[in-house]
């Protein structure tokens, strides 16, 4: 295994040291606005042995150097007994670089196998286990905060995937409260994009794990979604940033939900209103100039002049 990143060229190192720039101050901006880490946090940083997870650890490792508050961070990988599963990657790789891990060994691979019939998805159950494990080893080992390295293009397409399949306006939030009211987990990458932490993966030449030794099938939902993004940011740049800001950017008076906004309590007041509807204005295209999105068509409705 290589242990040394490849030499760049200056062109190279210059563009590498934008993008850590980039990636670092993408993960600070989200601490900072939900809230993630606090003054005497213990962090568990939860490793797969993927791009993802590798780049959240590199960038959570440099951001505590110069962080405004003191906060640890240890290092978490599950060995679920997978076929071929590389075990000595990530205990070589983390040990050099001198930080505290654990790597717990449970082998619900082959729970999964006895119970999900050939053929059939495991990805669920084999989910609901690891998610399990994570709880109670975080709980054992005093962690405040459980960090997971899901990225924008990660929610972009969680809010698609509720929406084709489940039937929900939901996507993956930044920050939540375990199902067991017990924990805290937070996605430090969520401004970040997945073609920079591709490119950061490259550079640190980090030792990727392959994420299919457990011979199922990627979820085949998630990835017609993710092609049909980057389908739509190639024909129409900008479109993704703009989905992306909608996540920020909810109206809950112009939707539907009778739970989030009272539409039956909705009257009259006989005073403007700033949010109040304007459905009878023209309004203008919301398609960023140059953005190659097509202008909105206003449609003009009269009524038929009366017959002589």
């Amino acid at each position: 295994m290589n242990t040394t990143a490849p030499a760049l060229t200056q062109k190279q190192q210059y563009e590498a040291n934008k993008l850590v720039k980039r990636l670092r101050r993408q993960v600070g901006q989200a601490i900072a606005d939900f809230n993630m880490i606090e003054a005497g946090d213990k962090v568990m940083v939860c490793l797969s042995g993927g791009k993802d997870s590798y780049a959240l650890l590199d960038i959570l490792l440099a951001l505590r150097e110069s962080a405004p508050i003191s906060f640890d961070i240890v290092a978490f990988n599950l060995d679920q007994k997978h076929p071929g599963f590389p075990d000595h990657i990530l205990p070589d790789y983390l040990t050099r670089l001198g930080i505290p891990f654990h790597i717990e060994t449970q082998d619900t691979y082959s729970v999964v196998k006895r119970v999900i019939p050939e053929g059939k998805t495991m990805c669920s159950l084999c989910s609901r286990l690891r998610r399990g494990i994570i709880y109670r080893v975080a709980a054992e080992m005093g962690a405040t905060k459980i960090a997971l390295g899901h990225h924008r293009d990660d929610m972009l397409q969680t809010l698609f995937l509720n929406m084709f399949y489940g039937g929900k306006l939901k996507g993956m939030p930044p920050k939540l409260m375990s199902d067991d009211g017990r924990h805290i987990v937070i996605r430090p990458l969520a401004y970040a994009e997945e073609r920079d932490l591709e490119a950061l993966a490259n550079i640190r030449d980090f030792p990727i794990i392959p994420c299919d030794l457990c011979g199922s099938q990627d979820n085949l939902q998630r990835q017609q979604v993710k092609q049909m993004l980057r389908e739509w940011e190639k024909k129409f740049p900008g479109r993704i940033e703009s989905l992306f800001r909608a996540l920020q950017n909810v109206v809950p008076s112009h939707l539907m939900d009778g739970g989030l906004f009272d539409f039956k309590g909705v009257t009259a007041t006989g005073a403007p209103d700033a949010n109040g509807d304007i459905a009878f204005d023209e309004e203008e295209s919301c398609a960023p100039a140059g953005s190659g999105e097509p202008a909105a068509q206003v449609i003009k409705l009269t009524r038929p002049a009366p017959a002589e």
